[in-house]
């Protein structure tokens, strides 16, 4: 028997509405209140229950669409997927920006990123090459010119994970890219405060190119590994001030929806 559904419950200010909209379905559907094939109230309902407006919810539903927990018929309304795969992940806000949070998603990259790392050094082609090595170059640019460079540094992991042509470890990444993002904004920022920092990533990046280029998997997995292992040294250098300076901009971010690698 299935546990009995709960009414949903006004959101609070302090952080995304639509986010919080999307967890409390998410834990209905987790629980097993709301089972594969049942119908989710209607929009009009949700606008009432969790009195916020139909863009929230409209925003809510989209994330959820997009984690397949649940599925849109025409004309009929919005119901929970047949087959919902494993259930999202999720951070609390503060967890999100701790820095024992963020050093545990690095070590969750540097378990993924060492074996992807491996097998581009023995699969890759000369396109695959060309296409990690502008990568780091435009990762390089985006620095010199002022950016951050998530997004390149991102799009460079992105390369590699391209050239290991193994789909399953694509699909892992992508759905871990919106919590990798956020936590690769904070490692960036850490990092950016620091010119002898931005020094040392750019070399880490170039010892897996280099790796990659040559063909040798081992090097290629200690260097992606040596590189998570600085990340993880780094943050940890970081002084309290950082963590509660950079905490309320870098939350959002970590919440907010899906963003494939």
């Amino acid at each position: 028997m299935s546990p009995p559904f709960t009414p949903f419950t006004p959101v609070t200010a302090g952080g995304r509405l639509s986010d919080q909209v999307a967890r409390q379905l998410a834990a209905e559907i987790k629980r097993g209140a709301l089972k594969p094939g049942d119908k989710l109230p209607t929009e009009a309902q949700l606008v009432a229950q969790c009195a916020v407006s139909r863009t929230v919810v409209r925003e809510a539903l989209s994330r959820l669409k997009s984690l397949k927990l649940v599925d849109s018929r025409q004309g009929s309304g919005v119901y929970v997927s047949a087959h919902p795969p494993f259930a999202p992940l999720e951070f609390e806000a503060q967890h999100a920006v701790s820095q024992e949070a963020v050093i545990q998603m690095v070590e969750v990259r540097r378990a993924l990123e060492a074996e992807v790392a491996g097998l581009a050094a023995q699969r890759r082609s000369k396109a695959d090459l060309q296409r990690i090595q502008q990568a780091v170059h435009d990762l390089e640019s985006a620095v010199q010119a002022g950016g951050d460079g998530v997004a390149q540094d991102m799009n460079f992991h992105r390369a590699i994970a391209d050239a290991a042509a193994n789909p399953f470890l694509l699909q892992t990444l992508a759905y871990l890219g919106q919590f990798l993002h956020g936590a690769t904004q904070v490692t960036r920022a850490n990092e950016a405060r620091r010119v002898d920092f931005a020094a040392q990533v750019q070399a880490e990046h170039n010892a897996i190119v280099q790796a990659v280029q040559d063909c040798n998997a081992q090097a290629a997995r200690q260097a992606a590994s040596a590189h998570m292992d600085n990340a993880i040294t780094r943050i940890r250098s970081a002084d309290p001030a950082f963590w509660q300076q950079e905490g309320e901009r870098l939350a959002q971010p970590l919440l907010s929806g899906l963003r494939p690698r």
